[in-house]
């Protein structure tokens, strides 16, 4: 592999180009993000109504253990984005190995992605899918705009996971882990 920079920054290994001095693109950018493995989840909140909302989300990170604090970060011009902006809790689930069908489904602009979906409200009054990996019911604890997205701090309230490998993200497509 040949490198377009004749010398990369301290760290880089052998690659394509590297950012100058000002800021670094966003082609670029989204190329080198697509080397970092990420988990898929599905972030779900209720609106005024009562009706679920969910979207595949793969910015996703723990922040902090005391108190458990959680990030996730939207696109601003995702249609959904205002029931999350308006609601005072949202949830997190996270995909298991098997679920890029429900990954993608969560990835489409249809407003009908819960229809054929087993999920269910918790006692929070989050919509919970069925079957995930892992559950995270949370409190907005703080909500502020990044460049074109939304972050979304959320306080852990309730928590529940089970066994299984999660779906993984990485070089723009769907991976397993192989591990035992």
């Amino acid at each position: 592999m040949s490198s377009k920079c004749a010398e990369p920054g301290p760290g880089a290994g052998p690659g394509k180009a590297v950012g100058g001095g000002g800021a670094v693109g966003a082609a670029l950018y989204r190329k080198v993000c697509a080397r970092f493995a990420t988990g898929i989840t599905v972030v779900t909140v209720a609106d005024g109504h009562g009706h679920p909302h969910g979207m595949t989300v793969n910015s996703f990170a723990s922040v902090s253990l005391e108190p458990p604090l959680v990030l996730v970060s939207i696109d601003l011009r995702n249609s959904i984005l205002g029931h999350f902006l308006s609601a005072s809790a949202f949830a997190v689930n996270v995909l298991a190995e098997d679920q890029e069908a429900l990954s993608q489904r969560f990835s489409s602009v249809s407003e009908k992605r819960f229809e054929g979906v087993s999920w269910h409200f918790s006692e929070m009054g989050m919509p919970l899918l069925d079957g995930v990996l892992a559950h995270l019911e949370c409190a907005v604890a703080s909500s502020f705009e990044a460049g074109d997205h939304s972050v979304l701090i959320g306080e852990v309230r309730r928590a529940s996971y089970g066994e299984g490998k999660p779906l993984v993200y990485f070089d723009s497509a769907y991976h397993t882990l192989n591990i035992r």
